[in-house]
C-alpha cells in the first residue's frame, strides 16, 4: 500500500513526527490535570502553590529548551529521540514515587523538558524539516498527535485511578513509554537523513536562502507574529491545568467533563482537515489569525452563555483552535525563514511557548484565589488573544523574501 503523496517523501519520518508529538503527551496539560485535584489534596496545596510549582518547573524547562534545542539541527534524529524518551520516563517515576510535594517540581521539570519541550520539538522540526512540498497539510497530519493523546491519555489515566491512586498511571506510563514508544521511535527515526544532508533537497530558490537565528531576530515579524503562535498554548494550558476550579465556578457538573473532553479532541480533529489545505492555499501566516476565532468564541462561552449544555460547546470550541494553530504555527516558521537553521529558530519560539505556558497557570492561579469569577477569566483571556490576532496583521516579509512565493 502506497503512502499519501503528500508524505511520499519521508513516510516513516511523517509517523515518527506524528506519534513523537502524540507522545510528548504524557508531559502536556491534558495529561497532567486529570491528577491536578488528587495532587493538591493530597499534599494540600493551594491553587497558587500547586500552580507556581508547575510554572516554575515549566520555566527552567524552557530556558533548558532554548540551550539544547538548536542540536536538531546538528545530532542525528535517534540520538535526540533516546535522550527526550529517556528524560520523560526519568519525570514520570519521580511524580509516582514523589513522598513530598517539593519533589513535584524536579518531576514536572523533567516531563515538561522531555515531553512538551523535546519531543514536541523534535515532531514539529521534523515535519518543517523534511518535507517541502504541501507542508501545510504533513504539519497538519503531525499536530494531529496532539489530539489522539487527548483522547487517550486522560481516559486511560482515568481508568487506572478505578484500580488505584493518583501515583499508578505514572508507573504504567513508564513501562508504556519504555516498552513500547522508544522502539518504535527508533524504529522510525533510524534511517533520517542527518540535518545538513537535506539542504540540497530543500524547494528554495537561491534568492530564497534560509535565514538564521540571529537574523530572525532582528526581523519585527517574529515578534509580532510570535503572541499570535503562543495564544493557543498559553490560553489552553491556563483553562485545563485550573479545569477543575473553573468549571466549578461556573457550576457545571464535573462528572460531565470526561465526556466533553471527547468534544475538545473531536474540535481538534475536525479544526486539522481544514488546517492542511488552508495553510497550503494561503500561507502559515494568514492562516494562523483565523485559527484564533474559535478559541475566542470558546471563552466568550465561558464568560457568558449560561446551562450545563455550554459545558460542551465550550470544550468543543477551545479544542477547535488547537489543530489549526498547531499546524499553522509550525508552518510559519519554515515557510518565513528558510529550513537549514529551523532547530534554532524553533528552539526560540519554543522556548517562549514553554514560558508563556509557565506563566500560565501562576497567573490564572492568582486570578482563582483572590477572585470567583469564571466569566471574568473567560474574558481576560478572550482579550488576549484577540489582540494577538490583531498583531498578525502588522506583519510584513523579512527583509530578502518579499515576493517569494511561500505557499509550499
Amino acid at each position: 500500500m502506497k503512502p499519501p503523496k503528500f508524505i511520499a517523501e519521508h513516510p516513516q519520518l511523517a509517523l515518527f513526527a506524528l506519534l513523537a508529538i502524540a507522545t510528548s503527551g504524557f508531559g502536556q496539560t491534558f495529561f497532567i490535570s486529570v491528577f491536578g485535584h488528587l495532587i493538591r489534596d493530597g499534599f494540600a496545596l493551594s491553587n497558587s502553590i500547586y500552580g507556581f510549582s508547575y510554572g516554575g518547573a515549566t520555566l527552567i524547562s524552557a530556558l533548558l529548551l532554548l540551550k539544547f534545542g538548536e542540536l536538531v539541527d546538528t545530532r542525528p534524529l535517534p540520538q535526540l529521540t533516546l535522550a527526550a524518551l529517556l528524560i520523560l520516563v526519568g519525570g514520570c517515576l519521580m511524580i509516582g514515587l514523589a513522598s513530598h510535594w517539593l519533589m513535584l517540581i524536579p518531576g514536572f521539570l523533567l516531563i515538561r523538558f522531555g515531553g512538551q519541550g523535546l519531543l514536541s520539538h523534535l515532531g514539529v522540526t521534523v515535519a518543517g524539516r523534511y518535507f517541502h512540498r504541501q507542508r501545510g497539510r504533513v504539519m497538519a497530519l503531525t499536530v494531529a498527535g496532539f489530539p489522539l493523546a487527548e483522547a487517550t491519555l486522560p481516559l486511560a489515566a482515568g481508568l487506572l485511578l478505578v484500580f488505584g491512586n493518583w501515583r499508578l498511571p505514572w508507573f504504567v506510563a513508564v513501562a508504556f513509554l519504555l516498552l513500547v514508544a522508544l522502539p518504535i521511535l527508533l524504529l522510525l527515526a533510524r534511517h533520517a537523513p542527518l540535518p545538513g544532508d537535506t539542504r540540497q533537497e530543500a524547494t528554495f530558490s537561491a534568492q530564497e536562502k534560509s535565514l538564521t537565528r540571529k537574523q530572525v531576530l532582528r526581523d519585527p515579524g517574529f515578534y509580532l507574529l510570535l503572541p499570535a503562535a503562543l495564544a493557543t498554548p498559553f490560553t489552553i494550558t491556563a483553562i485545563l491545568f485550573h479545569q477543575s476550579a473553573i468549571i466549578g465556578l461556573r457550576g457545571w457538573p464535573l462528572e460531565k467533563v470526561g465526556i466533553a473532553f471527547t468534544g475538545f479532541a473531536l474540535g481538534h480533529l475536525l479544526s486539522l482537515l481544514v488546517a492542511g489545505p488552508l495553510i497550503d492555499r494561503f500561507g502559515a501566516q494568514r492562516a494562523l489569525p483565523l485559527a484564533l476565532l474559535p478559541l475566542v468564541a470558546g471563552l466568550l462561552v465561558l464568560a457568558s452563555i449560561p446551562g450545563d449544555w455550554a459545558l460542551y460547546l465550550y470544550f468543543l470550541l477551545t479544542g477547535g483552535s488547537l489543530g489549526g494553530s498547531g499546524a499553522a504555527g509550525g508552518a510559519l516558521w519554515p515557510e518565513r525563514y528558510g529550513t537549514h537553521h529551523l532547530g534554532a529558530i524553533r528552539s526560540v519560539a519554543q522556548a517562549v511557548m514553554v514560558v508563556s505556558t509557565a506563566l500560565a497557570p501562576i497567573l490564572i492561579g492568582f486570578v482563582l484565589d483572590f477572585t470567583d469569577s469564571a466569566p471574568l477569566i473567560g474574558l481576560l483571556l478572550a482579550s488576549l488573544v484577540s489582540a494577538s490576532m490583531l498583531l498578525t496583521t502588522r506583519t510584513r516579509l523579512p527583509r530578502g523574501r518579499q515576493g517569494n512565493n511561500l505557499n509550499l
